[in-house]
């Protein structure tokens, strides 16, 4: 395959992988999407392999086909509740990956001088830099999200300083690496810091921002890709890299403004947040239990009905019997809606995923900010697997863990049905006062079971 024909190769999968981030961007587009990105990487792949700059296409063909068997084999293995641990995985791949390229081409990077070899000693130094910090964060993201490690943040004495420390000591590194034309014992130094860095900067992020730190993880794969591209010479790995940093970047921001947190907080670690103390286990009333034959009295009695998903639905996979009593109610007459919470669930989107895999319209399912104000005259919510996302600690508690984050506000409405396991705290640690209010009541068991129970009394 000539030059000109891979340039034009990687220029139509560039433009598809852009069509697929504009596919992805609604829920009605989200599978065409896929397929235009699908359709992008297979353009790319076979104009890569098939290069003139390309040798040992036998051993790189038998890397793809053990590493598509394993994705393959996973692929079809992973549960929908545990989509977020993947994608955390898949970026510390990507991260590593950026690590090896870059020390590949520190070794091998053949006839450079001058100022040709400092921009390339600069491209190897930062990424490396990103890869590892990346490959770590990644790696504690997962970690947290599998409940491996505890999902509180990390809280050492002079966290920040030392975070400077890490950044300030790796630039002086650069700089020397630079000036020395390339020391080996600067850049692995410097590996070793940025390791840590990547570790001690996502332990330290608790767990309700934990969506948030996957789209910025998002975002650092995308960099480190980008910085491959540029050790490697390769114009779509670049854009590619660019495209998805830029657009993790850019979701990590509208969460961010979405639970009134500080995007460069987040990012540096929770820098500047005062550390609060969870409130625990511990309970602040008598809560009221309910049955699901009183659950279904309840919703033919009512003319609108909001549910509101968390990740104990996704747990439960109780979607599907949702959707039916979805469908119930509204073949009766009932307006129903559901509310999803910018962070439900463990990944951007992760409910939006869930109910549109069970069929569940589109136009019915709505954003927070469509809702809340619509929660007074409703008569009756369905919180299935939510706990955080509906706690009014986050209004009402300014020394809460979760203080400032905008919630659904699912208690001003007549009645609140809260489907729980029991009465543990959610991701974030914290208890939820909704469970103690005069207007909740509470059915304890598995969400699929208990929606299946609804249904047979509806």
């Amino acid at each position: 395959m000539s030059a000109g024909l891979v340039q034009a190769a990687y220029i139509v999968a560039a433009v598809l992988f852009i069509m697929s981030l504009a596919g992805l961007s609604k829920q009605e587009s989200a599978r065409a999407g896929n397929y235009y990105g699908i359709t992008g990487m297979a353009i790319a792949l076979i104009a890569t392999i098939f290069s003139p700059d390309s040798s040992g296409i036998a051993w790189i063909l038998v890397a793809m086909v053990i590493g598509g068997g394993i994705g393959i084999h996973y692929a079809k293995k992973v549960e929908m509740t545990e989509m977020p641990e993947l994608v955390a995985i898949l970026h510390s791949f990507v991260g590593m990956a950026a690590v090896l390229v870059a020390y590949n081409s520190y070794i091998d990077h053949g006839e450079l001088t001058g100022a040709m070899l400092n921009i390339h000693l600069v491209e190897v130094f930062l990424g490396v830099f990103i890869g590892a910090v990346t490959f770590t964060g990644s790696i504690v993201a997962f970690c947290k999200l599998r409940g491996l490690i505890s999902s509180s943040a990390l809280n050492l004495p002079h966290k920040h300083k030392m975070n400077l420390a890490a950044v300030v000591v790796s630039t002086l590194l650069m700089i020397h690496f630079v000036n020395v034309e390339g020391s080996m014992f600067a850049l692995i130094v410097m590996t070793l810091i940025a390791f840590v860095f990547g570790y001690h900067l996502v332990a330290s992020i608790g767990g309700a921002d934990m969506p948030v730190v996957v789209s910025m993880l998002n975002s650092y794969s995308g960099w480190a890709a980008a910085a491959a591209g540029f050790m490697l010479a390769n114009d779509l790995l670049i854009v590619t890299g660019a495209l998805v940093g830029s657009s993790g970047a850019i979701l990590s921001y509208i969460m961010c403004k979405a639970m009134n947190r500080s995007f460069i907080s987040v990012i540096a670690g929770g820098f500047g947040q005062e550390v609060t103390v969870s409130s625990g286990d511990e309970e602040q009333g008598e809560h009221r239990e309910t049955s699901a034959e009183d659950v279904a009295d309840t919703l033919k009695n009512s003319k609108s009905v909001i549910i509101t998903p968390g990740y104990g639905m996704a747990v439960a996979q109780a979607q599907y019997p949702v959707h039916e009593i979805t469908e119930k109610l509204r073949a009766q007459g009932v307006n129903v809606r559901f509310g999803i919470h910018p962070v439900a669930g463990r990944l951007p989107g992760h409910m939006n995923v869930l109910l549109a895999e069970a069929k569940v319209p589109y136009d019915i399912v709505l954003e927070m900010d469509e809702l809340n104000d619509d929660f007074g005259e409703t008569d009756t919510v369905l919180v299935i697997g939510a706990n955080d996302t509906v706690n009014p600690a986050a209004i009402d508690d300014p020394n809460s863990p979760i203080a400032g984050m905008p919630v659904l506000e699912v208690w001003n409405a007549k009645d609140v049905i809260v489907f729980k396991r029991s009465m543990n705290t959610g991701y974030a640690g914290v208890q939820n006062p909704l469970f103690f209010k005069d207007n909740t009541q509470m059915l304890f068991g598995d969400a699929k079971a208990s929606c299946l129970s609804i249904l047979e009394h509806l």
